[in-house]
Protein backbone atom coordinates (compact mmCIF):
# COMPACT_ATOMS: atom_id res chain seq x y z
CA UNK A 1 0.00 0.00 0.00
CA UNK A 2 2.10 2.83 -1.11
CA UNK A 3 -0.86 5.38 -0.14
CA UNK A 4 -0.74 6.12 3.43
CA UNK A 5 -3.83 4.21 5.22
CA UNK A 6 -6.70 6.47 6.48
CA UNK A 7 -9.34 4.57 8.21
CA UNK A 8 -12.77 6.35 9.22
CA UNK A 9 -14.91 5.37 12.42
CA UNK A 10 -18.45 7.26 12.02
CA UNK A 11 -21.05 6.69 14.10
CA UNK A 12 -24.13 9.14 14.88
CA UNK A 13 -24.60 10.56 17.94
CA UNK A 14 -28.56 8.77 18.48
CA UNK A 15 -27.61 7.13 21.50
CA UNK A 16 -25.13 4.63 23.43
CA UNK A 17 -22.66 2.82 20.92
CA UNK A 18 -24.12 -0.50 20.65
CA UNK A 19 -20.99 -3.71 20.98
CA UNK A 20 -21.57 -3.88 17.20
CA UNK A 21 -20.52 -0.40 16.59
CA UNK A 22 -17.67 -0.87 19.37
CA UNK A 23 -16.67 -4.04 17.55
CA UNK A 24 -16.20 -1.92 13.58
CA UNK A 25 -14.13 0.89 15.80
CA UNK A 26 -11.88 -1.88 16.78
CA UNK A 27 -11.91 -3.33 13.59
CA UNK A 28 -10.68 -0.13 12.04
CA UNK A 29 -7.93 0.77 14.92
CA UNK A 30 -6.45 -2.58 14.41
CA UNK A 31 -6.02 -1.73 10.73
CA UNK A 32 -4.63 1.92 11.01
CA UNK A 33 -2.04 0.69 13.46
CA UNK A 34 -1.25 -2.59 11.41
CA UNK A 35 -0.47 -0.50 8.86
CA UNK A 36 1.15 2.42 10.17
CA UNK A 37 -2.26 4.51 9.43
CA UNK A 38 -4.15 6.56 10.81
CA UNK A 39 -7.49 5.85 12.58
CA UNK A 40 -10.23 8.74 12.69
CA UNK A 41 -13.50 9.78 14.14
CA UNK A 42 -16.07 11.49 12.21
CA UNK A 43 -19.29 11.94 14.07
CA UNK A 44 -22.40 11.91 11.43
CA UNK A 45 -24.93 13.83 12.79
CA UNK A 46 -26.42 15.55 9.93
CA UNK A 47 -30.19 13.85 11.52
CA UNK A 48 -30.67 16.51 14.29
CA UNK A 49 -33.77 14.99 14.61
CA UNK A 50 -32.09 12.03 15.93
CA UNK A 51 -29.22 14.03 18.06
CA UNK A 52 -29.18 12.66 21.33
CA UNK A 53 -27.28 15.05 24.19
CA UNK A 54 -23.98 13.71 25.63
CA UNK A 55 -23.63 10.58 22.78
CA UNK A 56 -20.47 12.48 21.06
CA UNK A 57 -18.83 12.50 24.61
CA UNK A 58 -19.74 8.98 25.01
CA UNK A 59 -18.06 7.41 22.41
CA UNK A 60 -15.06 9.31 22.44
CA UNK A 61 -15.18 7.95 26.50
CA UNK A 62 -15.98 4.26 25.16
CA UNK A 63 -13.20 4.74 23.14
CA UNK A 64 -11.06 5.91 25.15
CA UNK A 65 -11.45 3.50 28.35
CA UNK A 66 -10.85 0.35 25.59
CA UNK A 67 -7.33 1.95 24.96
CA UNK A 68 -8.20 2.58 21.12
CA UNK A 69 -8.50 6.38 20.67
CA UNK A 70 -8.66 8.17 17.43
CA UNK A 71 -5.75 9.84 16.10
CA UNK A 72 -7.83 12.49 14.74
CA UNK A 73 -11.41 13.83 14.77
CA UNK A 74 -13.37 16.02 17.34
CA UNK A 75 -11.62 17.73 19.63
CA UNK A 76 -8.22 16.40 17.92
CA UNK A 77 -7.98 18.56 14.98
CA UNK A 78 -6.02 18.09 12.63
CA UNK A 79 -5.86 18.78 8.23
CA UNK A 80 -9.36 17.66 7.55
CA UNK A 81 -11.72 18.94 10.30
CA UNK A 82 -14.35 20.06 10.86
CA UNK A 83 -15.30 16.51 11.86
CA UNK A 84 -18.86 16.98 12.78
CA UNK A 85 -20.71 16.51 9.45
CA UNK A 86 -23.47 19.15 10.70
CA UNK A 87 -20.46 21.54 10.56
CA UNK A 88 -19.11 20.88 7.11
CA UNK A 89 -22.93 21.08 5.38
CA UNK A 90 -21.98 24.03 3.49
CA UNK A 91 -19.55 22.50 1.71
CA UNK A 92 -21.86 19.24 0.28
CA UNK A 93 -24.30 21.36 -1.83
CA UNK A 94 -21.59 22.31 -4.14
CA UNK A 95 -21.02 18.93 -4.83
CA UNK A 96 -24.83 18.30 -5.40
CA UNK A 97 -24.47 21.28 -7.73
CA UNK A 98 -21.20 19.67 -9.54
CA UNK A 99 -23.55 16.20 -9.99
CA UNK A 100 -26.66 18.26 -11.66
CA UNK A 101 -24.16 19.86 -14.00
CA UNK A 102 -22.72 16.80 -15.51
CA UNK A 103 -25.81 14.83 -15.57
CA UNK A 104 -25.29 12.46 -12.71
CA UNK A 105 -28.05 13.48 -10.81
CA UNK A 106 -31.76 16.00 -11.35
CA UNK A 107 -34.19 17.83 -9.19
CA UNK A 108 -37.30 15.97 -8.37
CA UNK A 109 -40.23 18.02 -7.18
CA UNK A 110 -42.76 14.62 -6.71
CA UNK A 111 -44.76 15.95 -3.18
CA UNK A 112 -44.87 13.00 -0.99
CA UNK A 113 -48.53 12.26 -1.60
CA UNK A 114 -48.21 12.02 -4.97
CA UNK A 115 -45.15 9.66 -4.10
CA UNK A 116 -47.63 7.58 -1.69
CA UNK A 117 -50.21 7.48 -4.30
CA UNK A 118 -47.78 5.81 -7.20
CA UNK A 119 -46.78 3.58 -4.41
CA UNK A 120 -50.47 2.64 -3.34
CA UNK A 121 -51.06 1.65 -7.19
CA UNK A 122 -48.65 -0.46 -7.67
CA UNK A 123 -48.85 -2.25 -4.74
CA UNK A 124 -52.45 -2.89 -5.92
CA UNK A 125 -51.37 -4.56 -9.23
CA UNK A 126 -49.00 -7.04 -7.07
CA UNK A 127 -45.87 -4.55 -8.02
CA UNK A 128 -43.47 -2.43 -5.98
CA UNK A 129 -42.56 1.38 -6.40
CA UNK A 130 -39.21 1.89 -7.58
CA UNK A 131 -38.16 5.91 -8.19
CA UNK A 132 -35.64 5.23 -11.54
CA UNK A 133 -34.95 4.64 -15.00
CA UNK A 134 -38.21 2.98 -15.76
CA UNK A 135 -40.65 5.36 -14.81
CA UNK A 136 -38.77 9.04 -14.07
CA UNK A 137 -39.69 10.38 -17.27
CA UNK A 138 -43.02 10.45 -16.38
CA UNK A 139 -42.58 12.00 -13.00
CA UNK A 140 -42.54 15.54 -11.94
CA UNK A 141 -37.97 16.34 -12.36
CA UNK A 142 -35.95 18.03 -14.43
CA UNK A 143 -35.61 15.28 -17.03
CA UNK A 144 -39.25 15.55 -17.77
CA UNK A 145 -39.94 19.29 -16.91
CA UNK A 146 -38.37 21.40 -19.71
CA UNK A 147 -35.58 23.76 -18.20
CA UNK A 148 -38.30 27.11 -18.44
CA UNK A 149 -40.43 24.75 -16.02
CA UNK A 150 -37.87 23.58 -13.89
CA UNK A 151 -36.37 27.47 -13.43
CA UNK A 152 -39.92 28.24 -12.30
CA UNK A 153 -40.22 25.83 -9.81
CA UNK A 154 -37.15 26.85 -8.31
CA UNK A 155 -37.75 30.43 -8.06
CA UNK A 156 -41.22 30.04 -6.48
CA UNK A 157 -39.09 28.04 -3.85
CA UNK A 158 -40.79 24.66 -4.34
CA UNK A 159 -39.58 22.04 -2.30
CA UNK A 160 -37.61 19.59 -4.20
CA UNK A 161 -34.65 16.66 -4.04
CA UNK A 162 -31.73 16.00 -5.77
CA UNK A 163 -31.58 12.24 -6.51
CA UNK A 164 -29.25 10.27 -8.42
CA UNK A 165 -29.59 9.10 -12.08
CA UNK A 166 -29.16 5.33 -11.54
CA UNK A 167 -27.13 3.86 -14.94
CA UNK A 168 -29.38 1.85 -17.12
CA UNK A 169 -28.93 -1.60 -18.31
CA UNK A 170 -25.34 -2.19 -16.82
CA UNK A 171 -23.84 -5.27 -14.62
CA UNK A 172 -21.58 -3.32 -11.78
CA UNK A 173 -18.65 -5.58 -10.59
CA UNK A 174 -18.34 -4.49 -6.72
CA UNK A 175 -15.23 -5.27 -4.91
CA UNK A 176 -15.34 -6.37 -0.91
CA UNK A 177 -11.91 -7.17 1.06
CA UNK A 178 -13.70 -10.17 3.02
CA UNK A 179 -16.91 -11.17 0.71
CA UNK A 180 -14.89 -11.13 -2.80
CA UNK A 181 -16.36 -10.00 -5.78
CA UNK A 182 -19.88 -9.09 -6.21
CA UNK A 183 -22.23 -8.29 -9.28
CA UNK A 184 -25.18 -5.69 -9.64
CA UNK A 185 -27.71 -5.42 -12.33
CA UNK A 186 -27.96 -1.17 -12.05
CA UNK A 187 -31.51 -1.63 -13.40
CA UNK A 188 -32.63 -2.67 -9.91
CA UNK A 189 -31.26 0.35 -8.51
CA UNK A 190 -33.32 3.25 -7.56
CA UNK A 191 -32.22 6.81 -7.43
CA UNK A 192 -31.62 7.87 -3.96
CA UNK A 193 -32.39 10.97 -2.63
CA UNK A 194 -29.11 12.77 -2.08
CA UNK A 195 -29.82 16.56 -1.14
CA UNK A 196 -32.73 18.32 0.00
CA UNK A 197 -34.08 21.75 -0.32
CA UNK A 198 -33.59 22.32 3.34
CA UNK A 199 -29.99 22.06 2.39
CA UNK A 200 -29.22 18.90 4.28
CA UNK A 201 -27.69 16.00 2.38
CA UNK A 202 -28.40 12.40 2.96
CA UNK A 203 -25.96 10.24 4.29
CA UNK A 204 -25.11 8.92 1.15
CA UNK A 205 -23.70 12.16 -0.36
CA UNK A 206 -21.80 13.46 2.72
CA UNK A 207 -20.47 10.58 3.48
CA UNK A 208 -18.81 10.16 0.01
CA UNK A 209 -17.62 13.67 -0.14
CA UNK A 210 -16.43 13.32 3.62
CA UNK A 211 -14.46 10.50 2.85
CA UNK A 212 -13.00 11.53 -0.34
CA UNK A 213 -12.18 15.20 1.15
CA UNK A 214 -10.30 13.18 4.36
CA UNK A 215 -8.28 10.68 1.98
CA UNK A 216 -9.94 7.43 3.63
CA UNK A 217 -8.40 4.39 1.68
CA UNK A 218 -10.67 1.68 3.55
CA UNK A 219 -13.82 1.87 4.33
CA UNK A 220 -14.61 -0.85 7.31
CA UNK A 221 -18.27 -0.68 8.20
CA UNK A 222 -20.88 -2.99 8.95
CA UNK A 223 -23.16 -5.50 6.70
CA UNK A 224 -25.87 -3.22 6.91
CA UNK A 225 -24.21 -0.70 4.57
CA UNK A 226 -23.86 -3.60 2.03
CA UNK A 227 -27.06 -2.51 0.16
CA UNK A 228 -25.56 1.23 -0.52
CA UNK A 229 -22.43 -0.40 -1.90
CA UNK A 230 -23.34 0.22 -5.66
CA UNK A 231 -24.65 3.75 -4.79
CA UNK A 232 -21.22 5.09 -3.43
CA UNK A 233 -19.57 3.36 -5.76
CA UNK A 234 -21.44 4.65 -8.31
CA UNK A 235 -21.02 8.45 -6.98
CA UNK A 236 -17.10 7.54 -6.74
CA UNK A 237 -17.44 7.37 -10.27
CA UNK A 238 -19.84 10.20 -11.45
CA UNK A 239 -17.02 12.41 -9.55
CA UNK A 240 -14.14 10.99 -11.06
CA UNK A 241 -12.86 10.28 -7.72
CA UNK A 242 -10.78 7.15 -6.76
CA UNK A 243 -13.14 4.79 -4.62
CA UNK A 244 -11.55 3.46 -1.46
CA UNK A 245 -11.32 -0.07 -0.33
CA UNK A 246 -14.64 -1.40 1.20
CA UNK A 247 -14.87 -4.48 3.52
CA UNK A 248 -18.22 -5.07 5.42
CA UNK A 249 -17.84 -6.76 8.46
CA UNK A 250 -20.63 -9.47 9.73
CA UNK A 251 -23.39 -8.55 12.10
CA UNK A 252 -23.30 -9.80 15.43
CA UNK A 253 -26.03 -12.55 16.42
CA UNK A 254 -27.98 -12.95 19.01
CA UNK A 255 -26.29 -15.54 21.72
CA UNK A 256 -29.35 -17.74 20.99
CA UNK A 257 -32.07 -18.10 18.22
CA UNK A 258 -31.80 -15.87 14.85
CA UNK A 259 -31.25 -12.25 14.34
CA UNK A 260 -28.97 -9.82 15.32
CA UNK A 261 -27.90 -8.89 18.77
CA UNK A 262 -30.02 -6.40 20.67
CA UNK A 263 -30.31 -5.15 23.34
CA UNK A 264 -33.25 -6.76 24.47
CA UNK A 265 -31.09 -9.88 24.43
CA UNK A 266 -28.71 -8.67 27.34
CA UNK A 267 -31.78 -7.36 29.26
CA UNK A 268 -32.95 -10.53 28.45
CA UNK A 269 -30.47 -13.10 29.70
CA UNK A 270 -28.32 -10.15 32.07
CA UNK A 271 -25.33 -8.81 30.21
CA UNK A 272 -24.22 -5.82 28.30
CA UNK A 273 -24.38 -4.77 25.21
CA UNK A 274 -23.18 -1.34 25.77
CA UNK A 275 -19.30 -0.76 26.75
CA UNK A 276 -20.42 1.85 29.53
CA UNK A 277 -23.59 2.84 31.04
CA UNK A 278 -25.76 4.94 29.49
CA UNK A 279 -28.81 6.73 31.00
CA UNK A 280 -31.94 8.11 29.42
CA UNK A 281 -33.48 11.64 30.50
CA UNK A 282 -36.07 9.52 31.27
CA UNK A 283 -34.53 7.94 33.92
CA UNK A 284 -33.86 4.33 32.94
CA UNK A 285 -30.33 2.84 32.88
CA UNK A 286 -28.61 0.65 30.63
CA UNK A 287 -25.95 -1.33 31.64
CA UNK A 288 -22.23 -0.93 30.53
CA UNK A 289 -19.14 -3.45 30.73
CA UNK A 290 -17.53 -1.00 32.96
CA UNK A 291 -19.69 -0.26 35.12
CA UNK A 292 -20.39 -4.29 35.51
CA UNK A 293 -16.79 -4.71 36.07
CA UNK A 294 -15.51 -6.01 33.08
CA UNK A 295 -11.47 -5.00 32.16
CA UNK A 296 -10.88 -3.32 28.68
CA UNK A 297 -8.70 -5.93 27.76
CA UNK A 298 -10.79 -8.78 28.32
CA UNK A 299 -14.32 -6.77 26.41
CA UNK A 300 -11.37 -5.85 23.12
CA UNK A 301 -10.08 -9.92 23.22
CA UNK A 302 -14.13 -10.59 23.21
CA UNK A 303 -14.61 -8.21 20.53
CA UNK A 304 -11.72 -9.36 18.38
CA UNK A 305 -12.98 -12.53 17.55
CA UNK A 306 -16.85 -11.81 16.61
CA UNK A 307 -15.90 -12.35 13.12
CA UNK A 308 -12.26 -12.35 13.04
CA UNK A 309 -9.82 -15.31 13.93
CA UNK A 310 -6.08 -15.55 13.81
CA UNK A 311 -6.19 -18.73 11.52
CA UNK A 312 -4.26 -20.55 14.93
CA UNK A 313 -5.19 -22.02 18.30
CA UNK A 314 -4.61 -19.05 20.55
CA UNK A 315 -7.21 -17.05 22.21
CA UNK A 316 -5.41 -14.57 24.21
CA UNK A 317 -4.36 -11.47 22.35
CA UNK A 318 -3.19 -8.35 24.36
CA UNK A 319 -4.48 -4.98 21.42
CA UNK A 320 -0.22 -5.49 20.14
CA UNK A 321 -1.01 -9.14 19.86
CA UNK A 322 -3.70 -8.17 18.38
CA UNK A 323 -2.58 -5.11 15.46
CA UNK A 324 0.34 -7.58 14.80
CA UNK A 325 -2.19 -10.52 13.99
CA UNK A 326 -5.10 -8.54 12.24
CA UNK A 327 -6.01 -8.88 8.41
CA UNK A 328 -9.60 -8.46 6.99
CA UNK A 329 -8.99 -11.69 5.02
CA UNK A 330 -9.66 -13.32 7.95
CA UNK A 331 -12.66 -11.91 8.64
CA UNK A 332 -15.60 -14.20 8.28
CA UNK A 333 -18.65 -13.46 5.85
CA UNK A 334 -21.38 -15.30 7.83
CA UNK A 335 -22.77 -13.54 11.30
CA UNK A 336 -21.13 -14.31 14.55
CA UNK A 337 -22.60 -15.44 17.52
CA UNK A 338 -22.31 -13.49 20.70
CA UNK A 339 -21.74 -15.71 23.33
CA UNK A 340 -21.52 -13.99 27.45
CA UNK A 341 -19.70 -16.93 29.01
CA UNK A 342 -16.60 -17.01 26.50
CA UNK A 343 -16.71 -12.71 27.91
CA UNK A 344 -16.47 -14.25 31.65
CA UNK A 345 -13.77 -16.58 30.07
CA UNK A 346 -11.51 -13.77 28.94
CA UNK A 347 -12.67 -11.38 32.31
CA UNK A 348 -11.65 -14.30 34.31
CA UNK A 349 -8.56 -14.30 32.67
CA UNK A 350 -7.35 -11.09 32.35
CA UNK A 351 -8.06 -10.86 36.15
CA UNK A 352 -5.82 -13.38 37.04
CA UNK A 353 -2.96 -11.69 34.71
CA UNK A 354 -3.90 -8.56 36.46
CA UNK A 355 -0.86 -6.71 39.10
CA UNK A 356 -2.01 -7.74 42.20
CA UNK A 357 -1.50 -4.16 44.28
CA UNK A 358 -4.09 -2.84 41.46
CA UNK A 359 -6.86 -5.53 42.60
CA UNK A 360 -5.91 -4.67 46.14
CA UNK A 361 -6.79 -1.33 45.07
CA UNK A 362 -9.57 -1.94 43.18
CA UNK A 363 -10.97 -4.53 46.58
CA UNK A 364 -10.30 -1.57 49.19
CA UNK A 365 -12.00 1.38 47.28
CA UNK A 366 -15.06 -1.19 46.75
CA UNK A 367 -14.85 -1.97 50.59
CA UNK A 368 -15.22 1.56 51.35
CA UNK A 369 -17.80 2.09 49.20
CA UNK A 370 -19.72 -0.54 51.46
CA UNK A 371 -18.91 1.60 54.28
CA UNK A 372 -16.09 -1.18 55.60
CA UNK A 373 -13.28 -0.18 57.67
CA UNK A 374 -10.83 -3.29 58.71
CA UNK A 375 -7.57 -4.29 60.72
CA UNK A 376 -7.86 -7.82 58.88
CA UNK A 377 -4.62 -7.97 55.62
CA UNK A 378 -6.32 -7.25 52.66
CA UNK A 379 -3.48 -7.78 50.81
CA UNK A 380 -3.79 -11.43 52.19
CA UNK A 381 -7.37 -11.88 51.72
CA UNK A 382 -6.91 -10.90 47.93
CA UNK A 383 -4.02 -13.66 46.97
CA UNK A 384 -6.20 -16.23 48.87
CA UNK A 385 -9.42 -15.30 46.80
CA UNK A 386 -8.49 -14.35 43.97
CA UNK A 387 -7.80 -17.39 41.48
CA UNK A 388 -11.76 -18.59 41.81
CA UNK A 389 -12.39 -14.60 40.65
CA UNK A 390 -13.96 -13.27 37.74
CA UNK A 391 -14.68 -9.47 38.77
CA UNK A 392 -13.56 -7.30 41.75
CA UNK A 393 -17.40 -8.01 43.00
CA UNK A 394 -16.74 -11.52 43.57
CA UNK A 395 -13.97 -10.65 46.03
CA UNK A 396 -16.68 -9.61 48.17
CA UNK A 397 -19.31 -12.30 47.40
CA UNK A 398 -16.61 -14.87 47.90
CA UNK A 399 -14.89 -12.96 50.83
CA UNK A 400 -17.65 -10.79 52.77
CA UNK A 401 -17.03 -13.41 55.64
CA UNK A 402 -13.74 -11.95 56.47
CA UNK A 403 -15.56 -8.74 57.22
CA UNK A 404 -18.77 -9.99 58.74
CA UNK A 405 -18.99 -12.14 61.65
CA UNK A 406 -22.02 -14.99 60.74
CA UNK A 407 -25.40 -14.17 62.33
CA UNK A 408 -26.64 -17.30 60.83
CA UNK A 409 -25.53 -19.99 59.06
CA UNK A 410 -26.64 -22.26 55.99
CA UNK A 411 -29.42 -24.83 56.81
CA UNK A 412 -28.43 -27.18 54.64
CA UNK A 413 -24.67 -27.41 55.90
CA UNK A 414 -25.67 -26.64 60.01
CA UNK A 415 -27.14 -30.36 59.33
CA UNK A 416 -24.81 -32.02 58.13
CA UNK A 417 -21.75 -30.51 60.00
CA UNK A 418 -23.17 -30.29 63.60
CA UNK A 419 -24.17 -33.43 65.39
CA UNK A 420 -24.90 -34.17 69.07
CA UNK A 421 -21.06 -33.97 70.50
CA UNK A 422 -20.05 -31.26 67.65
CA UNK A 423 -20.45 -28.49 70.49
CA UNK A 424 -17.80 -30.12 72.47
CA UNK A 425 -15.55 -30.71 69.81
CA UNK A 426 -15.70 -27.14 69.15
CA UNK A 427 -14.70 -26.55 72.77
CA UNK A 428 -11.85 -28.17 72.34
CA UNK A 429 -10.89 -26.62 69.05
CA UNK A 430 -11.04 -23.13 71.01
CA UNK A 431 -9.22 -24.44 74.24
CA UNK A 432 -6.48 -25.50 71.48
CA UNK A 433 -6.58 -22.12 69.57
CA UNK A 434 -6.23 -20.15 73.22
CA UNK A 435 -2.97 -22.56 73.74
CA UNK A 436 -1.47 -21.27 70.27
CA UNK A 437 0.98 -18.50 70.82
CA UNK A 438 1.90 -17.93 67.38
CA UNK A 439 -1.30 -18.04 65.36
CA UNK A 440 -0.22 -18.88 62.02
CA UNK A 441 -2.50 -20.65 59.75
CA UNK A 442 0.41 -23.63 59.85
CA UNK A 443 0.96 -23.20 63.27
CA UNK A 444 -3.02 -23.77 63.90
CA UNK A 445 -3.10 -27.12 61.24
CA UNK A 446 -0.33 -28.51 63.30
CA UNK A 447 -1.91 -28.10 66.68
CA UNK A 448 -5.34 -29.00 65.32
CA UNK A 449 -4.54 -31.39 62.78
CA UNK A 450 -2.27 -33.39 65.41
CA UNK A 451 -5.09 -33.48 67.90
CA UNK A 452 -7.56 -35.19 65.03
CA UNK A 453 -4.88 -37.50 64.77
CA UNK A 454 -3.96 -38.49 67.73
CA UNK A 455 -7.79 -38.91 69.27
CA UNK A 456 -8.69 -40.81 65.83
CA UNK A 457 -11.51 -38.64 64.94
CA UNK A 458 -12.78 -38.12 61.32
CA UNK A 459 -11.29 -35.05 59.69
CA UNK A 460 -14.60 -34.04 58.81
CA UNK A 461 -16.14 -33.73 62.58
CA UNK A 462 -14.27 -31.10 62.99
CA UNK A 463 -13.03 -29.37 59.45
CA UNK A 464 -16.53 -28.93 58.50
CA UNK A 465 -18.49 -27.38 61.86
CA UNK A 466 -15.12 -25.32 61.86
CA UNK A 467 -15.72 -23.96 58.89
CA UNK A 468 -19.53 -23.61 59.27
CA UNK A 469 -18.68 -21.38 62.20
CA UNK A 470 -15.91 -19.20 60.91
CA UNK A 471 -17.53 -18.68 57.83
CA UNK A 472 -21.49 -19.50 57.93
CA UNK A 473 -21.86 -21.63 54.96
CA UNK A 474 -19.58 -24.05 53.59
CA UNK A 475 -16.99 -22.08 51.30
CA UNK A 476 -14.15 -20.18 51.12
CA UNK A 477 -10.40 -20.77 51.35
CA UNK A 478 -8.37 -23.03 53.79
CA UNK A 479 -10.44 -22.88 56.69
CA UNK A 480 -6.65 -22.08 58.82
CA UNK A 481 -5.34 -19.51 56.58
CA UNK A 482 -9.15 -18.02 57.31
CA UNK A 483 -8.85 -18.36 61.38
CA UNK A 484 -5.04 -16.78 61.31
CA UNK A 485 -6.24 -13.90 59.27
CA UNK A 486 -9.44 -13.73 61.37
CA UNK A 487 -7.10 -13.62 64.63
CA UNK A 488 -7.33 -15.56 67.86
CA UNK A 489 -10.00 -13.63 69.63
CA UNK A 490 -12.51 -13.29 66.16
CA UNK A 491 -12.06 -17.18 65.66
CA UNK A 492 -13.41 -18.14 69.14
CA UNK A 493 -16.06 -15.34 69.27
CA UNK A 494 -17.07 -17.26 65.74
CA UNK A 495 -16.83 -20.56 67.28
CA UNK A 496 -18.44 -19.78 70.76
CA UNK A 497 -21.61 -17.91 68.82
CA UNK A 498 -22.03 -20.87 66.44
CA UNK A 499 -22.12 -23.53 69.53
CA UNK A 500 -24.60 -21.34 71.49
CA UNK A 501 -26.52 -21.12 67.92
CA UNK A 502 -26.54 -24.71 66.66
CA UNK A 503 -25.05 -26.58 70.14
Amino acid sequence: MSQKVRVRFAPSPTGPLHIGGVRTALFNYLFAKKHGGDFILRIEDTDQNRYVEGAEAYIIEALNWLNIPFDEGVGKEKNYGPYRQSERKDLYSQYADQLLTSGHAYYAFDTSEALDQHRKEHEENGKTFIYNWHNRLKLTNSLALSEAEVQQKLQAGEEYVIRFKSPQDETLILQDLIRGEMQIDTNVLDDKVLFKSDGMPTYHLANIVDDHLMEITHVIRGEEWLPSLALHVLLYRAFGWESPQFAHLPLIMKPVGKGKLSKRDGDKMGFPVFPLEWKTDSGDVFSGYREDGYLPEAVVNMLAFLGWNPGTEQEIFSLDELVQSFELSRVNKSGAKFDPDKTKWFQAHYLQEMDEGVLVAQFKSLLKKKGIATTVDVDKIVSLLKERATFVQDLWTDGSFFFETPTDYDEKASKKAWKDGTSEIMKTVISLMKETEDFSAANISDKIKGWITSNEMGFGSVMMPLRLALVGEMKGPDVFEIASLLGKDESILRIENAISKLG
